[in-house]
């Protein structure tokens, strides 16, 4: 348990609270536990049968979020262009197939 905490620390930086009122670091702390609990969703239900599955959210960060990508916006849809020598396109192509399929509660 203290390494989850630690990994919410150090990779969602939940340890940033430095600004001068109360209410602006405890809007700090509901983004970051909010990033956690989506991270955390995220690693059991989308990446349950990839190489990230156990990863922490700081390599899950960094290989499945933070790459380079074409964005296009039209009036009916967001195509999102990855490079096709991303070493994580398959990871990425997995997580998003399970985020189509789950339910819409909206």
């Amino acid at each position: 348990m203290e390494n989850r905490f630690k990994e919410q620390q150090l990779e969602l930086f939940s340890d940033r609270t430095s600004t001068h009122t109360f209410a602006g670091n405890q809007l700090r702390l509901w983004f970051s536990s909010i990033a956690y609990v989506l991270m955390n969703a995220l690693r059991s239900k989308c990446l349950a049968k990839t190489e990230l599955q156990n990863a922490q959210v700081g390599t899950i960060r960094t290989k499945l979020l933070k790459l380079g990508a074409l964005i296009t916006v039209s009036t009916r849809r967001i195509l999102i262009a990855i490079s096709s020598s991303s070493p994580s396109k398959y990871i990425w192509a997995a997580a998003y197939r399970c985020l189509k399929m789950l339910p819409n509660t909206a």
